[in-house]
């Protein structure tokens, strides 16, 4: 089996992740990903290290992709219009590539997400709109837990067929993102602690 011309880190992670998109991110292996571009599967570890390595560059490639979606989405945006372009550009993303959007949600080793420039991105571009609404510290981080934990779980159960019932799924999905300005907007402030004298 000869090498494939041409065959470079940045190819292969692209091709991983592809295999991702059609096969699932757990299915991504070195075996699976060698027969893809038409080699041994030694020849590849001249290009990555290991599968967890493997796996990881998916994943950073995959953060790169969904935060240039959604710094695109939002530009020149704010308030509702930031919020409704930023969570169709995210649902977008994990309907259209759900083996990256996997990839993107695992647990990232704090040097790598240091070094990442998306993930900096990813977390200025969210905080930023957020604070269009006006709210700061503690409730800043949770507002982007519960933006993450509804945009996560709509799509989700909607890339599985979860939603059962006959009412229309985007119907549902544009009275989620109203439901979430409307929230943004009456937000209910933290309490800060007293200070001691």
């Amino acid at each position: 089996m000869a090498a494939r011309a041409g065959l470079t880190a940045d190819r292969v992670v692209e091709t991983a992740a592809d295999l991702a998109d059609e096969a699932g991110f757990g299915n991504v292996t070195v075996s699976a990903l060698a027969r893809r571009l038409g080699v041994k599967d030694a020849s590849l570890y001249s290009h990555v290290r290991s599968l967890s390595d493997l796996r990881t560059r998916i994943a950073v490639l995959a953060t790169a992709e969904l935060a240039d979606r959604i710094t695109t989405a939002v530009a020149g945006r704010a308030g509702k219009d930031a919020l409704t372009a930023f969570a169709q550009a995210y649902r977008a993303f994990a309907l259209d590539r759900p083996g990256r959007y996997a990839a993107a949600q695992i647990q990232f080793d704090p040097a790598v997400v240091a070094a990442s420039p998306a993930h900096r991105r990813t977390i200025e571009t969210t905080y930023a709109m957020l604070r269009a609404y006006g709210l700061s510290e503690p409730d800043l981080t949770d507002a982007v837990r519960l933006l993450r934990s509804t945009f996560h779980g709509f799509s989700s159960l909607e890339a599985t067929g979860g939603f059962g019932a006959p009412r229309d799924v985007q119907a549902s999905w544009e009275r989620t993102v109203e439901a979430l300005h409307v929230l943004l907007e009456h937000w209910p402030r933290a309490e800060t602690p007293p200070t001691r004298p």
